[in-house]
């Protein structure tokens, strides 16, 4: 079966206190999943897409508990592998407000993903007849072995000529400054669309500029990436934002408008965004990515959960302006 795209990475239970505790008064931990890749590939099989998610879960009651939501939120499964190697990975989410921050603390050592090795996926028979390939670094910082696996994905996809999207995504907990950029300096080079913050791309590689587009120009000249985006983020408040996309390619750097955000949720936000720029690539139109990936983003701060619930009427509702008004 022939799929938009195909999501690569790691997924985990997510625990969270309800009403704002802090973890050393929890009693009870309200229980979601979530992982970057598959937030996206949720988001793309909301607008309609074909879209699978690639992963390895353990084989036990955590694993088909994720393996259970992926099917329900439209995404396919059928190279998702169940191993008896590795455990599943949680995070436990602390609500802040303001001034206190969220904060997350992850317990994903030795997960199933963590045993990655070469070998383990057919990846030309998972990548024929797709479009695109989407994979985040946190994959790659996994393990090393799980480095190996996400550049023998991208060799394929080049083989094959998948474009791929890479999403940066550093995460300090998972690998130092030093071994990531010599990662991904290795695996940038195969990617035809970065999403990448500023702030990273200074952090990692020293890629400075007076704005977006000339930090977008330096990530093009250096790994030689075609499109660059990222998000635009106005933060007064923990539970308040403003929130819009930006994006280059050739020379040319499109924005989304602004969004005023009240936050439920906003976790997964980017993944979103990542699932609208694929969305509007599909059809070869840099405006329509940007502009969807800002709605996308921008309305996932308002679900509860790492995943996507979201129709494709709100979206297009978003695209069209604010409206609060309730729906009756």
């Amino acid at each position: 079966m022939p799929y938009d795209v195909i999501a690569f990475g790691e997924a985990m239970v997510r625990l969270a206190p309800p009403h704002f505790q802090r973890l050393e008064q929890a009693r009870t931990l309200d229980v979601e999943i979530g992982g970057a890749e598959l937030n996206t590939a949720a988001a793309l099989a909301r607008l309609g897409r074909r879209v699978a998610w690639v992963s390895r879960l353990p084989n036990n009651a955590l694993g088909r508990l994720i393996a259970n939501r992926v099917r329900e939120i439209g995404v396919a499964d059928p190279f998702i592998q169940m191993s008896e190697e590795g455990r599943c990975g949680l995070y436990f989410l602390e609500f802040g407000a303001a001034p206190r921050p969220s904060a997350i603390l992850y317990d994903r050592r030795d997960s199933a993903m963590a045993h990655l090795r070469r070998g383990l996926f057919d990846w030309p028979a998972i990548l024929d007849q797709a479009r695109w390939l989407h994979i985040s670094g946190i994959t790659a910082a996994l393990s090393p072995g799980a480095a190996e696996v996400v550049e023998e994905a991208l060799d394929a996809a080049q083989q094959a000529r998948v474009k791929v999207s890479f999403d940066l995504n550093y995460r300090s907990q998972l690998w130092s400054r030093e071994k990531a950029a010599a990662v991904l300096a290795r695996l940038l080079p195969k990617v035809e669309l970065l999403i990448a913050s500023e702030a990273d791309a200074e952090h990692l590689f020293g890629i400075t500029g007076e704005d977006f587009t000339e930090v977008a120009e330096e990530w093009v000249a250096r790994f030689g990436v075609k499109i660059v985006a990222g998000t635009r983020r106005e933060a007064p408040l923990v539970w308040r934002n403003r929130f819009a996309a930006v994006g280059y390619s050739a020379g040319k750097t499109v924005e989304s408008e602004w969004y005023d955000v009240e936050i439920v949720d906003r976790l997964g936000a980017g993944d979103a965004l990542a699932a609208g720029l694929l969305h509007g690539l599909l059809d070869n139109d840099l405006k329509k990515a940007i502009h969807y990936g800002a709605a996308l983003g921008a309305l996932k701060h308002t679900v509860p959960g790492d995943l996507p619930w979201l129709t494709r009427d709100e979206i297009e509702a978003a695209l069209q302006g604010p409206n609060l008004r309730i729906r009756r």
